[in-house]
């Protein structure tokens, strides 16, 4: 199953300065090199500053989250009269309103916009009192909670930047396969089966939910049991999975070869899932050599199974987790 001839038409949303539009407070961006280079081979980027967006100027004052009594309030720094609130509200859930088509978002780190969580919040009086997501983001992500997003600091993470990508992917497949294709319960168990093994990587007993769903669907029930399906789903995969949850998976896929391999090259295999487990070894290794054999032995599911592709190999992002 090829997932890279489709990359082309996968679109992200992300801030714009990280692609180096000079749109930032002081004139200045924060272009990316990992997201220019490495990202922008394989995906399509659909760029917004809301700041620009609802009519500040560049260069401009500075803004920060301020609590207010009970709210918080997007004021401007040295003048507190300044307040974009509502504005980069409304722009936050009329963007996610318009881009039906995006399968992520890329959001700036520590902006009173764009920050998806962890943007410092001050009293009234300049003191950092705690933390929160940004006026743009909150109301994106209050949109559009099922969307794949992330802050560009977090992609320096390498267990998190697959993750992210690999929930990107997940997300597009089903844009394509269950929404453009039309939602159908033929459809739904194909996709509920090609991402068995991807999904119980990061949580069984979601598997086990979804597999309920899967089995209770009817056309009747098709259109609402879907969007409980898709909760279930981008919520399990949310949380990167663990060495100890990939053993398991390996060790499960390893089973469909119990009977072709050898001796010898049965207990490599297990060495090398052991290996791995142990953090000796990185998570391509495995997969690399089961894909190996499985080319040697054929199987239909097998070869189904997203887990072991859920996104190019170029990217090389199972190379350091």
């Amino acid at each position: 199953m090829s997932i890279v001839d489709d990359t082309s038409k996968i679109k992200l949303g992300i801030s714009s300065c990280l692609l180096g539009q000079p749109v930032r407070y002081d004139g200045g961006h924060k272009r990316d090199a990992y997201i220019i280079g490495t990202l922008g081979a394989y995906f399509t980027f659909i760029p917004f500053c809301p700041e620009v967006a609802i009519g500040l100027p560049v260069p401009r004052p500075t803004i920060r989250l301020v609590q207010q009594g009970e709210a918080i309030r997007v004021v401007g720094t040295k003048d507190p009269a300044l307040d974009v609130t509502e504005l980069l509200h409304r722009f936050g859930k009329e963007t996610a309103e318009r881009l039906t088509s995006i399968s992520g978002y890329i959001l700036k780190r520590g902006s009173p916009s764009c920050g998806m969580e962890r943007v410092k919040v001050y009293d009234e009086q300049g003191r950092t009192i705690g933390k929160a997501a940004g006026a743009f983001a909150h109301s994106l992500k209050k949109k559009l909670p099922l969307l794949p997003m992330e802050e560009e600091g977090r992609l320096g993470d390498a267990r998190l930047r697959e993750n992210f990508i690999m929930r990107v992917f997940v997300y597009h497949r089903w844009q394509q396969q269950l929404l453009a294709a039309g939602l159908g319960v033929a459809r739904l168990q194909q996709f509920h089966a090609d991402h068995k093994y991807l999904v119980m990587a990061h949580n069984q007993a979601a598997y086990k939910r979804m597999g309920r769903m899967v089995a209770e669907a009817t056309v009747d029930n098709i259109k609402v049991l879907s969007c409980l399906y898709m909760e279930e789903l981008m919520t399990a995969l949310a949380r990167p999975a663990s060495r100890r949850q990939h053993v398991n998976v390996l060790q499960h896929i390893l089973g469909y070869l119990k009977n072709q391999l050898d001796s010898a090259d049965k207990a490599e295999m297990v060495e090398v899932i052991s290996q791995y487990g142990d953090g000796l070894l990185p998570l391509i290794v495995p997969i690399t050599l089961l894909k190996h054999h499985f080319r040697r032995h054929p199987h239909d599911y097998i070869e189904r199974q997203l887990y072991l592709t859920p996104h190019p190999q170029e990217l090389m992002l199972h190379n350091l987790i």
